[in-house]
Order: C-alpha cells, then structure tokens, then sequence
C-alpha cells in the first residue's frame, strides 16, 4: 500500500498545477490547497483531494494538515504572490512570510516527513554581470535585493533555515526557480503572454535584454526529486539558459513558421517610454504597461548556476526553444490564439478572483 502523500500548496498555480499534474499521473495521493472561488481550480486533475483554504487560516490549514498516523507526507509549498514592483505591499508580506511562517508551524505539528519550500532566484543577491549566481546559505532582505518580492522570498526563505535550527524534528530543503515557461499557463505569466501577444500579432516590439525561464514540467520534476533526494537546509537553483530578446522574437518566428518584422528598443529609448508613459497615466489615471523595474529585471544579470541540483537531484532542463514550441502548440490546441472571445472570457474570470492575477504565476 502506497503511504506517501504530497500536499501542494498554489495547486491552482502555474508550477503547483504541473506537479498535482506529473504526481497524479504518477499514482501518487495529491492533495491540494486551493483558494474558494479560485478560477483556475478547474484545471487541476481529476483524483487530487482539493481543500479549500488560505494560508492565513489555520482552521482550513489544520484540514489541509488532516493526515493519517501512518502517512508519509510530504509538503510542497508553492503559494506565493509574484509582485512585480518595487513598492511595499502588506498583503504580498503576509502571504509570502507570515503564510509560509503558518506552514511552518504545521508541518512540525504534524511531523511531516519533509518540507520542500519554493522560493526564488530574486532571492539570492545579485553578482555582476559574467558571474554565475549561485546558491547562499543566508538571506536577508535588503541584501543587494531589488523588488518587495525578492524581498519577501528572501525573508520566509530564511525563516525555513531559522525553523531548521529550531527543530531537529523538522526536514526541509529550498528550491530557487528562474523565471517559469512552457504549456499549461492558465495565468498567462509574462513568457506566456508574450507568445500570445506575438501571434495574435499585438507584440511586435520588446526591450533590450535578456531573461531565464525554466519550463515548468521540469521544474515540477526537480521539485519532485527534493522531496526524496534534497538534503536538510540545502539550497537548489534550478534554471535554464539565458535568452536575448531578439533571441526570443527569432524563436517565436521560427516556431510558429512566420517571418514577422520585430524591434527591440534600447535600454535608453525604454527609459524614455517609462518616462512618457509615466506622466500619460497621471492623466488617465491608468497604470503605465512600463517601469524602470521592468528594464531592471530585463538587464540584470539573469546567469544562473544550477549544476547543484542536476548533481544532486537529477534536474535536468529541456531546451528553451522546446519550451515555446510546446506553449505555441498548448496555445492553439486551446484556442487561445485565434479564439478571441474565448480569451476575454478567460481573462475577465482571472481579474474577477479573490486573488491577484500574479498569485496564479508560481
């Protein structure tokens, strides 16, 4: 009889979904912590145990936590909300800290037998450009961080390591992700998005730069892995190989079989769009699409090590170009391309959730 049980937190995410996906098709009990009212609830498999809750709320985390004597459970903490500013924000702390601090104190009441916390490469502080990044055994947030987010990864990723020290009961290892890609993004993360955009014929220009995405399926599959073969306090990059933009247009041409016109701006027109874009939603009252935060992310220095995790755990990355022949493939299958309608539908449902739409990304 098959004991394990894995409980995956942001089961309705994008990484969450993949690995309710991968572990169910596996055999494996899931069960999943999934906000009421969630949209994307839908798109989680058939046969995982879905229990309604909010990390905030130790009453439905005491049902989530509801394990048999006899169960081997391991906890996958993937929930967060992906805040892609600068500005402090109370309820991205209080879910990224204080609803993984509540995670926390479950899994040691409940002795699980190990934690496998999902963090962020934003998390570990930044070197200079020609320096692969590689992983730290202490975070702090305002260690050369830039973004709340990386900030409030920083921080409950070292409330995990603190937890360690203070309960030798307590097992559980870090996984650092890159930016995430591939199929089955029901959110439209950005990769996604761009895609979309792209063959719809809406994105024609881009930024200057260069970013990393790892496809979820693999990741999924690495976080897997460290739930058997990760060590206690041990960190795992797990990336994939840096993209240019103008790499990325090329890959979206020769996938979807076009030879569409594409531009990038410099890094000093960018900033002038912020700028204009900036004083023309004072007058609107509209978010600007741009921001300096976003050019930053695009020009940091995004080379990752993650030989760690493929000697350790077996983490292996498929091509970034796979990743977007595979998205174009899920995109069209979908009708999410050509079905205009269908895809209003599906962004209007998203808006209307209890959580913001970058909840959905991890």
């Amino acid at each position: 009889m098959n004991n394990r049980l894995y409980l995956v937190t942001g089961a309705a995410g994008f990484l969450g979904n993949n690995i309710c996906r991968l572990l169910s098709a596996r055999g494996e009990r899931v069960r999943a912590l999934v906000m009421t009212g969630d949209p994307a609830e839908k798109y989680i498999p058939n046969g995982v145990e879905i229990i309604h809750g909010d990390l905030l709320d130790n009453m439905s985390l005491e049902r989530f936590f509801d394990i048999d004597q006899d169960d081997e459970a391991y906890v996958i903490h993937c929930a967060s909300i992906v805040w892609v500013k600068v500005e402090v924000n109370p309820k991205v702390h209080a879910v990224n800290v204080g609803g993984t601090a509540n995670i926390i104190d479950q899994c040691v009441k409940h002795r699980i037998k190990k934690l496998v916390y999902i963090s962020s490469t934003g998390a570990i502080p930044e070197l200079p450009a020609g320096q692969k990044i590689k992983e730290v055994d202490h975070f702090w947030p305002g260690d050369r961080l830039v973004g709340y987010y990386s900030e409030t990864k920083a921080e409950a990723t070292q409330l995990v390591l603190d937890a360690l020290k203070k309960y030798p009961v307590l097992d559980a290892c870090i996984v650092h992700p890159s930016g995430i890609c591939g199929p089955y993004d029901y959110a439209f993360g950005s990769v996604t998005s761009m895609v979309r955009g792209f063959l719809q014929g809406k994105m024609k220009m881009g930024i200057e730069g260069t970013f990393n995405s790892v496809d979820a399926r693999d990741l999924a599959e690495g976080v897997i892995s460290a739930c058997e073969k990760g060590r206690r306090g041990e960190c795992y990059i797990m990336s994939n190989e840096v993209v240019t933009m103008h790499d990325m247009f090329r890959l979206m041409n020769d996938t979807a079989g076009r030879s569409d016109r594409f531009y990038v701006l410099s890094k000093k027109l960018a900033r002038i769009g912020v700028r204009v874009l900036a004083l023309s939603g004072k007058i609107t009252g509209k978010e600007p699409l741009l921001s300096d935060f976003n050019i930053y992310m695009l020009n940091r220095n995004n080379e990752y090590d993650c030989s760690k995790a493929k000697r350790e755990l077996g983490f292996c990355c498929r091509p970034f170009s796979e990743s977007i022949r595979d998205t174009v493939i899920w995109l069209r299958k979908e009708g999410f391309i050509d079905a205009e309608e269908k895809d209003k539908k599906a962004a209007e449902s998203l808006r209307k959730s209890p959580w913001p739409l970058s909840f959905y990304i991890t």
